[in-house]
């Protein structure tokens, strides 16, 4: 009778398991001009690129793709990037990195394979876009659904901040508008009562459009229906400060009284619509609003989108900012933000032998994928536009 805890089989000498190493790749990366209107923001910085081609990479970028953003030419050149004007050599790159989502004349310049990286914009893509991608195989990734460890979506969040920051700085310039301004200045003087501003949504951008307001002195109140992030605006902002469900009453108390209101309010489709007309109408004379998020409708009724050139107009004596993209007035310091976010994601796909190696590692980089091979993979945008999908985690595992 055999006294081991082991069976015979056990006790068999196995064969050694041993790790297979990973192969690191080398990427070839294109960086195209941008064509779409209002953009100037530019994917990698000089440094990034830098950092690219230390660890081995190429990097091509077409003449004059960072102007906007104050990056020249030379600048690229000189931290190692392959400058051409021939946009069709960008495009026939493997990698190609876009801010905006691309054009479907530049989808047709696209080598069969490619691997995109760029926004993806959803409301304002179209079924043929899509059918695009199927024809080319393409393996497309939206850099507003990847994850970061935390849960969290690091382009979003960094934009949201960017465009929260902006939204009080810009209604400061407006309140000195010589045409219809009040000639206030946005802060705390002593003995002069602080200028009043109104956030409707505690998300990022209603946080960080309380954090500058609140830093140049303002009064701020901040409403939006959920306790929860009211709550967790407070606990980020280290002081109280006045926060309320949406009440209409309350609102246009408020509203009446305040020299800035800001949207920032997101909605699965369209934003609600907060503040009626009606609402408006009893607001002060020479009073801003910037509508943030006129990027999917806007919360103010009177809201009507504008553009960086003609970026204000005033409806019932109220001066009404209402751009999408609030991110792209300030190019150069949102393509740092998404410089920042890219970079070690580029690093962590050459690290580990290539797109397909990267995204069974790393679950937040596969949430960003939604085409695989010219395949569908995202549920949400297969039943937004009727189109067929499959589950990721069945193709790749």
């Amino acid at each position: 009778m055999s006294l081991s805890p082991f069976t015979k089989q056990q006790l068999i000498p196995q064969e050694e398991k041993l790790e297979i190493q990973r192969h690191k790749s080398e990427l070839f990366i294109g960086i195209p001009k941008e064509t779409s209107f209002q953009e100037r923001r530019i994917c990698l910085t000089p440094d990034a690129v830098n950092s690219l081609i230390y660890h081995g990479h190429r990097v091509m970028i077409e003449s004059g793709a960072g102007e906007s953003s104050s990056y020249s030419d030379k600048e690229y050149s000189d931290a190692g990037a392959e400058i051409t004007k021939d946009t069709k050599k960008v495009y026939g790159c493997n990698i190609l990195l876009k801010v905006e989502p691309p054009t479907l004349p530049e989808i047709e310049l696209m080598n069969p394979q490619t691997i995109l990286i760029s926004a993806i914009q959803l409301k304002t893509r179209k079924a043929d876009y899509f059918e695009a991608l199927r024809k080319k195989k393409i393996t497309a990734l939206a850099f507003e659904f990847i994850k970061d460890d935390d849960g969290t979506y690091p382009a979003v969040k960094s934009l949201s901040e960017i465009a929260g920051t902006a939204s009080v700085l810009i209604a400061s310039e407006l309140m000195i508008n010589s045409q219809c301004g009040k000639g206030l200045l946005f802060g705390n003087i002593t003995g002069v009562p602080p200028t009043e501003v109104v956030i409707i949504g505690a998300g990022t951008v209603g946080e960080f459009a309380a954090k500058t307001a609140i830093g140049l002195g303002a009064s701020v109140k901040v409403f939006d229906n959920s306790i929860v992030k009211l709550r967790r605006l407070q606990n980020q902002l280290n002081q109280r400060i006045f926060t309320s469900t949406i009440q209409p009453k309350m609102l246009l108390k408020a509203l009446r009284r305040c020299d800035v209101a800001i949207g920032a309010m997101r909605g699965k489709e369209r934003c609600p619509i907060i503040v009626n007309e009606t609402m408006v109408e009893h607001m002060k004379k020479g009073a801003v609003i910037v509508d943030v998020s006129i990027d999917t409708g806007g919360c103010f009724e009177t809201s009507e989108v504008t553009s960086h050139q003609n970026p204000t107009f005033v409806k019932h004596n109220v001066i009404h900012y209402c751009v999408p993209n609030i991110p792209s007035r300030y190019s150069k310091t949102a393509s740092l933000s998404i410089s920042n976010i890219l970079t070690p994601y580029l690093l962590q796909i050459a690290e580990d032998g290539g797109i397909e190696s990267a995204i069974r590692c790393h679950n937040g980089l596969k949430n960003g994928v939604y085409f695989y091979h010219g395949i569908l993979t995202n549920k949400a945008i297969g039943e937004w536009f009727g189109l067929s999908n499959s589950d990721i985690n069945l193709i790749v595992f």
